[in-house]
């Protein structure tokens, strides 16, 4: 499990010792196949290596072999939490290279699709940092309960619940039906608010989840900035920014939210910041549940074939775990000529050191729990 690394003569003691500990792959909180090899000096982490690829599935390369349209159900396996998300940026991206618009409706969809991902993916972040914790599934299942009401949703409209598949170029694929919509408005309005507050109760002030995360794993904004962070990471370390206000999109723009930020870079504010951008992001929703207007939901036909102009384009979105990119070059042929994602959970990974270091060896699963990442989007 350890080697020692280091040691300076006969005469010195134990505390002298440098460590290299393996956590993972196989260890059940490194959230997937995921390795950190962590350099020890007693418990104080003086350095650590994280190491990817385990999960290696060629994504990007197959996404050239593919049709523009059959990456779209292949974008879902990327964060396989959050499908809405992924079809969300890829969409965009071709769309730029189709010169095509979504109706009304559809757009309004779309971002409900979305700001329900987002709290479905924080309240299930929250749930196992917990876990991570050391508070076991308790916590966790109490998120997986409000989760698998809006998975109800994203089944009766798309047919699946996790592999949705329901973004098409130029709108989705199916209406949202009057009831579905109801069921939306009865969460947003009532129960999911309720269960935010009922957390925020349980855990905010909890004396053992504010020992174990108030300065804890500091990232610095000028740290977060130097990593390309994005998302909750970036805005937890006093950086307020936001791909839906800086670039907005579909109709993020008409729309009144606040960019939630908070100022200490540690795991308690990075637990905090989801807190905030779930209500957020319900704030979001129940203006589209009261505004959608009815109308049809695809630009053009329905699709089977779809071609798609020479040209590159990149499209962008802020997805839960931060800014999710698509970068697509057409040259005119049914597939893509060069397709590559700009993953958040990945690139975020890259503060782990900075997060890490002088940290004890038991707040490394904490820490690592705090980004949030998912290895389907880290290793693709």
């Amino acid at each position: 499990m350890y080697r020692v690394l280091k040691r300076a003569s006969e005469e010195d003691d134990l505390h002298a010792d440098t460590l290299v500990v393996n956590l993972g792959p196989q260890h059940p909180s490194t959230h997937g196949v995921f390795r950190m090899v962590v350099s020890l000096s007693e418990e104080t982490i003086l350095d650590l290596k994280p190491v990817m690829g385990y999960l290696h599935r060629n994504h990007e390369k197959i996404g050239e072999r593919n049709t523009f349209l059959q990456n779209m159900p292949f974008t879902d396996r990327l964060d396989y939490l959050c499908s809405m998300s992924n079809n969300f940026g890829y969409a965009l991206a071709v769309e730029k290279l189709m010169g095509v618009k979504p109706p009304e409706r559809a757009e309004y969809i779309r971002v409900m699709m979305a700001e329900l991902t987002r709290f479905l993916n924080h309240i299930f972040a929250i749930g196992f940092l917990l876990n991570d914790l050391g508070a076991y599934f308790t916590p966790a299942l109490y998120a997986i309960e409000e989760r698998e009401l809006i998975l109800d949703i994203f089944e009766a409209v798309s047919g699946s619940r996790m592999m949705c598949n329901y973004f098409r170029f130029g709108g989705v694929a199916r209406d949202v039906s009057p009831d579905i919509l109801e069921k939306v408005r009865r969460l947003v309005y009532d129960r999911l608010p309720r269960k935010v507050d009922e957390m925020d109760e349980f855990l905010t002030r909890n004396e053992i989840v504010r020992e174990r995360c108030e300065g804890v794993g500091v990232l610095t904004a000028e740290q977060a900035i130097a990593n390309s962070a994005s998302g909750p990471v970036l805005r937890a370390s006093g950086v307020p920014y936001d791909v839906r206000r800086a670039e907005p999109y579909s109709i993020y723009d008409r729309l009144e939210f606040d960019v939630a930020v908070r100022y200490h870079g540690d795991i308690y504010d990075r637990y905090l910041i989801r807190l905030d951008e779930m209500r957020q992001s319900l704030r979001i929703l129940q203006q589209v549940v009261r505004d959608i207007p009815e109308g049809p939901i695809m630009t053009g036909k329905p699709q089977y074939q779809v071609r798609v102009p020479p040209g590159e384009a990149y499209g962008r979105v802020e997805g839960p775990k931060g800014e999710l990119g698509f970068y697509v070059v057409s040259n005119g042929k049914p597939n893509p000529w060069r397709y590559h994602v700009r993953a958040p959970s990945f690139i975020n990974l890259t503060s782990l050191v900075d997060m890490a270091r002088g940290a004890k060896v038991a707040d490394v699963v904490a820490i690592l729990g705090s980004i949030d990442i998912v290895l389907g989007e880290v290793d693709r």
